[in-house]
């Protein structure tokens, strides 16, 4: 199965950034008390099933302002510049696995645009009451909302489920599964568990949205690898099943044919059983 042209790619690309910023415009309709609300829902859920570490995570970054500083930029670059890079080699080299994979990242992000727009919810960095402090305004540091400009272009309530620990999760699947390098093997391993540090200790997500994000893309694997493997030519998008193998003829078994004349004819096939 070979990869799809590039501007099909292209095009689902500005799809679904259609949709992201949807999202937004529809909550700057609707405003921003329901985000606050369920992020009080949030951590009241995470006190109770003793998850919630984004503070002690949060002041722990802080101690170390080097540290937070490369946080900080990892948060705002590694979501883009990895996933693009790991989905360039994908349809580069592993062209027979592009499909399947696009399609699952593809659905959970599709997933997880609803969410967005149905449970909008404010990052812990919202909450100064809670004690958490964003580390981009503390340490006047780079980061990804670091100007109003960049804060205006995406959706800051879009945190429920997370996409950068689905996203990272995907990245890592395919670089330990199908990279031949061990380094590269090992960097599959690391980069998803890093991102999840990340995005806790910033206090830009909630344990509750890393893990929602991971089984949101486990979930679209699991669903993209079945449909892809028991329908590989995408008969699953057209409404129908596999196209049926043309039966044998049984030695004695009749059956039309056709003269290249045209002449229909009937001959006794040959074929053993």
């Amino acid at each position: 199965m070979t990869a799809p042209p590039v501007w099909r790619e292209l095009m689902l690309i500005v799809l679904f950034y259609s949709g992201y910023t949807l999202t937004r415009i529809v909550l700057h309709q609707d405003g921003t008390a329901p985000a606050f609300r369920h992020a009080d829902q949030i951590l009241g859920a995470e006190r109770f099933l003793g998850l919630d570490v984004e503070l002690g995570l949060n002041r722990m970054l802080l101690q170390v302002p080097w540290l937070a500083r490369t946080a900080n930029m990892f948060y705002a670059t590694a979501h883009f510049a990895v996933t693009l890079g790991v989905v360039v080699w994908l349809y580069r080299y592993r062209p027979n696995q592009y499909r399947w994979l696009r399609t699952s990242i593809m659905v959970a992000t599709g997933v997880a645009l609803v969410g967005f727009w149905l449970y909008p919810l404010a990052p812990p960095r919202f909450l100064d009451s809670a004690g958490f402090v964003d580390p981009v305004t503390a340490l006047h540091s780079f980061g990804l909302y670091a100007s109003d400009a960049s804060g205006s272009l995406t959706n800051q309530y879009a945190a429920m489920p997370s996409m950068h620990a689905g996203w990272a999760l995907w990245c890592g699947f395919i670089l330990v599964r199908m990279a031949s390098q061990r380094w590269a093997k090992l960097l599959g391993v690391l980069y998803p568990a890093t991102t999840v540090f990340v995005i806790l200790s910033t206090a830009n997500h909630y344990v509750l949205d890393a893990v929602a994000g991971v089984v949101l893309i486990l979930g679209s694997l699991a669903v993209s690898w079945v449909l892809y493997r028991h329908c590989p030519n995408g008969s699953w998008r057209r409404g129908r099943g596999p196209r049926a193998r043309p039966a044998l003829v049984r030695p004695g078994e009749e059956r039309p044919g056709r003269l290249r004349d045209g002449r229909w004819r009937t001959w006794i096939g040959h074929l053993r059983p």
